[in-house]
């Protein structure tokens, strides 16, 4: 194991962060009224989240700094970059969760571009996937159901159905995320097309849904920890007798299962990245704080109670670090399935740590530290959401065993 970073990884993240200093952070307040404008204008008119105008600018500023599409390994299309070596990157732009859109590396597009680019055929791939490479459209994963426990995937009731050269969609989907955005275009959902096979795994397709398509509505935005995420949204979505040609199923049917447990091994780490970029900034800003105030006489920084909590939270981030470099270099040495032990860990160890951090910062802070006058409210949502969204603590710490009492059984 070598985790040094290579000369492409240092100079990329020299660069980034210098776009970061130059671009991100001085744009923080404008994308704050942005983003609080865009959810005023969907609640006034019933409508869709409007984009930010802010980041299509720092879009174009992404793709001139060469900055784009960095999540996409062994591909002409993106860096080339593996996942031990996008992990520094997406650490720093975790640092504000939202500037990954900045380098057309935010979730869930980065999730389904790579599955249209590996799973696609060559008909998907001319209509789904440039646009997405470009950063032209959004996208959304639709898989979560509210009638269902759908953290045990085999448990998705919503229906496709072939009925001639058509599949049929039924079912009612929520937290979809992205898809509150005027500019989703495109779905990619999980569904039964053969709820009676005997093998479970084999029942559930992945299909391509476009967002314009009759049947399909947005019944309401859902909050995240009581925040509407604006300009992204999470909302329940509702498919009703959608019909799309059969040309649109991906990879064939029975193959949903297969295609998630590749979207989502990298989603997963990705997320966990992102989180340690999150607990870093989180650090910076209580080690700010408790040096600056004063309580009962002396310095926060002097009480011995704060001392211990700054050491424990830079335990924590290096504990989390180490492991999600690991578990990338698993990913890029044996594969996502033979890693899967290494991915589960770290979506447990990530949020937990982090969430930490994160409450220990705001405690640093008193009531603005509930406030929304830092980040850290928001850090601490998103960390938290961590513990459900690609599969719960429990669904995880449950896999980690099993691959434990393998060998002893």
């Amino acid at each position: 194991m070598e985790f040094a970073y290579t000369d492409k990884v240092q100079d990329l993240r020299t660069r980034l962060l210098a776009f970061m200093d130059a671009h991100i952070y001085p744009n923080e307040k404008r994308q704050a009224e942005e983003a609080h404008q865009s959810y005023l204008n969907a609640v006034q008119n019933g409508g869709f989240y409007t984009g930010l105008p802010l980041l299509e600018e720092l879009k174009k500023k992404g793709r001139e700094a060469g900055l784009w599409n960095l999540f996409l390994p062994e591909t002409g299309h993106g860096a080339g970059l593996t996942n031990l070596e996008y992990a520094p990157l997406c650490e720093i732009m975790g640092r504000r969760y939202w500037s990954a859109e900045a380098f057309n590396c935010s979730a869930p597009d980065t999730g389904n571009t790579e599955v249209i680019e590996r799973y696609g055929s060559v008909e998907q791939k001319a209509r789904w996937l440039q646009p997405l490479l470009d950063g032209e459209i959004r996208s959304a994963f639709a898989m979560t159901e509210p009638a269902v426990a759908s953290s045990d995937a085999t448990n998705i009731a919503t229906r496709i159905e072939r009925q001639g050269d058509e599949y049929v969609i039924n079912g009612r989907k929520w937290y979809i995320t992205g898809a509150m955005n005027e500019r989703c275009k495109v779905f990619i959902l999980m569904g039964k097309t053969d709820p009676d096979n005997a093998d479970r795994h084999r029942q559930q397709s992945m299909i391509i849904v476009p967002a314009d398509t009759p049947g399909i509505t947005v019944v309401r935005d859902m909050a995240l920890v009581n925040h509407y995420d604006a300009p992204f949204g999470h909302p329940e979505v509702l498919f009703d007798n959608v019909r799309v040609p059969v040309e649109n199923i991906l990879l064939g049917e029975g193959r949903g299962f297969e295609i998630a447990q590749g979207r989502l091994g990298p989603g997963r780490i990705h997320h966990c990245m992102r989180m340690i970029g999150m607990a870093e900034s989180a650090l910076e800003m209580m080690c700010e704080r408790v040096v600056s105030r004063v309580a009962f006489g002396k310095p926060l920084a002097d009480q011995g109670v704060w001392r211990e909590r700054i050491a424990r939270a830079r335990m924590l981030i290096d504990q989390t670090r180490w492991m999600v470099l690991h578990a990338a270099w698993r990913m890029d040495t044996v594969g996502n399935k033979v890693a899967a032990k290494e991915i589960a860990m770290i979506k447990v160890i990530a949020p937990n740590n982090c969430i930490q951090v994160i409450d220990d910062a705001m405690q640093a802070f008193g009531a603005m530290g509930l406030s929304q006058d830092t980040h850290l409210v928001h850090f601490w949502a998103y960390a938290r959401h961590l513990r459900m969204a690609d599969g719960p603590d429990e669904v995880h710490r449950n896999a980690i065993a099993k691959h434990e009492l393998a060998g002893y059984r």
